[in-house]
């Protein structure tokens, strides 16, 4: 029996996992960080909770005799990503990173890339003072002082604190360009910021910001580690895990 964990409780992470539970041969186990409080479930056997770092991952793909790991998490779950990498080579474990392709711009779009969280909230004043907000409910806070008026989108309440005044708004994608540049005109939004996590949940909002002429900061995902081997897709993911030890 082939056992196969795979981080992440992205709906590629859940692809991965329905296209794997029936298959013969292949015992698969979803590890969810936890940091959602109502979260969309894959099929099979289900984890929550971190593994306490590089050494508890490591001591858990030992004891739970782990074949191959995927490693489906949100592009910018560098740490994860980071302690995945180091515990499987360390132990000795096959790991495969499944990585949607980035957003990418388009004619008439009018995106500033930044490296951070920090490099957006001080490129902001130069760009607009009314912002939607998209970054999910980490880091909010790097936003706190910034002087703008704010609409905050996350599927939870944000962990840290919240810009003065700023409007929350609790919504799970998919959503749809009709809506988006309905919530961008009655708000008068003039900058959008996001991360570049690629994928069609959330990319309608890039289409509406690119159709009102609104301002896109963007910041770039984190590189992964160095070696890393990658895929962009659930079915090469799939086949990969699908593979007999050696």
């Amino acid at each position: 029996m082939r056992r196969v964990l795979i981080l992440g409780g992205t709906s590629d992470a859940r692809a991965v996992a329905a296209a794997l539970v029936d298959e013969p041969g292949v015992e698969v186990v979803s590890s969810l960080a936890g940091r959602v409080r109502d979260p969309r479930l894959p099929e099979g056997e289900v984890r929550v909770g971190g593994f306490g770092g590089v050494d508890g991952l490591r001591e858990y793909l030992r004891e739970h005799r782990i074949d191959a790991v995927v490693d489906a998490t949100h592009p910018f779950a560098a740490r994860i990503t980071a302690n995945a990498a180091t515990a499987a080579e360390r132990v000795g474990v096959p790991l495969l990173v499944l990585r949607r392709p980035e957003w990418s711009s388009a004619p008439g779009d009018l995106w500033t890339h930044v490296p951070s969280l920090a490099a957006a909230a001080a490129a902001l004043p130069a760009l607009g003072s009314r912002v939607l907000l998209t970054i999910g409910r980490q880091g909010v806070e790097v936003f706190a002082t910034v002087d703008a008026e704010f609409w905050v989108r996350a599927i939870d309440p944000p962990d840290g604190a919240m810009p003065v005044g700023a409007t929350l708004l609790l919504a799970r994608g998919p959503f749809d360009v009709e809506s988006e540049r309905d919530l961008m005109r009655t708000n008068a939004i003039d900058v959008l910021v996001t991360k570049n996590s690629g994928g069609a949940l959330t990319e309608a909002k890039l289409t509406a910001a690119r159709e009102l002429r609104v301002p896109v900061l963007m910041v770039d995902r984190p590189p992964l580690p160095a070696g890393s081997a990658v895929v962009t897709d659930v079915a090469a993911a799939a086949a990969w895990a699908r593979r007999p030890a050696d």
